[in-house]
């Protein structure tokens, strides 16, 4: 077995249960970590994540966590914290709650910025304020492609993305001289059950805008978001890296 890219890191990823982040868990997994993922539930295939973990000497654990509410980031870090450094933070929770803007509920908006945006902030904070005293970690930001070119019927989601950035590339200033990194990916459009519900003729349009003619596989992106968190780019942050098939160039 090579070097792993992870070995003896502890890694926290939100909105870990599924999709992509559950993907950058198996991918952080394999590289030897040890990753705690939060999410409302558990993922249906935690125990074949048990597995993959002890067959390269990791481990992973869940923690029911609300990552929009302060309370319960704050204490699910500050465990985390307890029980070793914190290396790693991927904020990867996301929702849709897609709407013309002028049919857009308040919630609806709410509830986007509050899962998408907030929750960076509130766990980066909790985190950041650890790592620095240790002058050492990475954080990255899943962001989407929508958050730079914008797309219709989503403002909501596309404002949150956004903001993630901007987020990005400011906290990246500001921790950088503690030995921290921060970056984002900004993933088009990737096979998931989020995107599934996506009518098939909107799904066509939408592979029409993409260059290499195809989605992305939620793997493609968490090998980015690995390669951020590593070593590998240790001269690397406030960085937003687009991974959508040239659909933003």
């Amino acid at each position: 077995m090579g070097t792993q890219l992870l070995a003896g890191r502890n890694c926290i990823v939100t909105g870990g249960s599924k999709g992509i982040g559950l993907a950058i868990v198996k991918a952080f997994l394999a590289e030897g970590a040890a990753v705690e993922y939060y999410s409302r539930t558990k993922a249906e295939e935690h125990a074949g994540l048990e597995a993959l973990a002890a067959s390269v000497g990791g481990a992973v654990t869940w923690t029911a966590c609300d990552v929009s509410d302060e309370k319960s980031v704050d204490a699910a870090v500050d465990a985390s914290a307890a029980r070793g450094p914190i290396d790693v933070v991927v904020n990867n929770a996301g929702v849709t709650r897609d709407g013309l803007v002028f049919r857009m509920s308040l919630d609806d908006w709410n509830k986007v910025i509050a899962t998408n945006l907030t929750s960076a902030f509130l766990v980066s904070r909790s985190a950041a304020r650890h790592m620095i005293k240790r002058r050492a970690g990475s954080i990255v930001n899943v962001s989407s492609v929508v958050g730079i070119i914008g797309n219709g019927g989503q403002t909501n989601y596309a404002a949150s993305k956004a903001g993630l950035i901007g987020f990005t590339k400011s906290l990246a200033r500001e921790v950088a001289a503690r030995g921290v990194r921060v970056n984002a990916v900004a993933p088009g459009f990737v096979d998931t059950a989020m995107t599934e519900a996506i009518p098939e003729e909107a799904k066509q349009k939408l592979k029409e805008r993409i260059p290499l003619g195809r989605t992305a596989r939620p793997e493609e992106i968490a090998t980015v978001v690995l390669f951020l968190a590593s070593d590998m780019a240790s001269y690397v942050t406030g960085e937003a890296v687009k991974i959508d098939g040239g659909m933003g160039m």
